[in-house]
């Protein structure tokens, strides 16, 4: 199934998080639902506040519901594969701001597994998280505080529901620092939930407090103007970086 936008999601919360959701544990095992949901979420394209919301959060929330947030073209194709052949429901989340990026894709099928991060970037004194588009603004902030003698770890989740939170604080145990990058608002998002996880899992492994960089706790705006300041920018990612050196 697809919806264009995951703003539209609400009128069929019921249909995903009351039926499909639950059918499996309802019936023990013996019933599922294959299925998958692709829609667009972010901003970046003046699309304004009905269109432009990165609603994961919420479909994370709910036990039964795969999320998957691909940040690049290789990687939607092998995300999207593994969640056709998975037996649960699958929200597959798409930034519009990613549509028109190319990179190397090959022809052959090829699945990459659920609950599996990708660390995007190798560096010993911070650690980045950063979901979906939000990878390649924590990538340009790692580009730049390099020059400046720091070195950040970037990781790419891919999923959200399963979360890899071991290969995010293996690296924790590593950087001893951590920002989490998250395009959503901050109120319950994933760079809550995410910076909680590991604030109880790793308290011995950090140097300082956990940094979160999310969009502010407002809709998101149809001025250009007000949705780059609304966005998490790669210049908020480095200044929550440099803080915590």
């Amino acid at each position: 199934a697809e919806l264009m936008f995951i703003d539209f999601m609400g009128v069929c919360f019921d249909q995903i998080f009351n039926q499909a959701a639950k059918f499996k544990y309802m019936f023990g095992g013996k019933a599922e639902t294959p299925m998958v949901v692709r829609t667009m979420i972010g901003g970046g394209l003046r699309a304004a506040s009905q269109h432009s919301q990165c609603l994961y959060p919420i479909f994370t929330h709910i036990p039964g519901l795969k999320v998957v947030i691909p940040s690049n073209p290789y990687d939607a194709k092998g995300l999207l594969i593994q969640a056709i052949r998975d037996n649960d429901p699958v929200i597959f989340c798409e930034h519009k701001s990613l549509h028109q990026l190319e990179g190397d894709v090959p022809e052959t099928p090829y699945a990459i597994p659920f609950n599996e991060a990708n660390v995007v970037r190798e560096g010993g004194d911070v650690t980045i998280v950063a979901i979906g588009f939000m990878v390649h603004r924590a990538m340009e902030a790692a580009t730049a505080l390099a020059k400046e003698g720091i070195q950040c770890e970037v990781i790419d989740p891919r999923t959200t529901s399963p979360l890899d939170l071991e290969t995010i604080i293996e690296s924790v145990e590593n950087t001893g620092r951590l920002v989490v990058v998250d395009e959503s608002n901050p109120r319950c998002s994933m760079a809550a939930d995410i910076s909680a996880q590991v604030t109880e899992q790793a308290f011995g492994s950090l140097k300082g407090p956990v940094k979160m960089v999310t969009a502010p706790h407002c809709p998101p705006p149809f001025s250009d103007v007000l949705e780059d300041l609304y966005m998490p920018s790669a210049e908020k990612i480095a200044e929550a970086v440099r803080s915590l050196k």
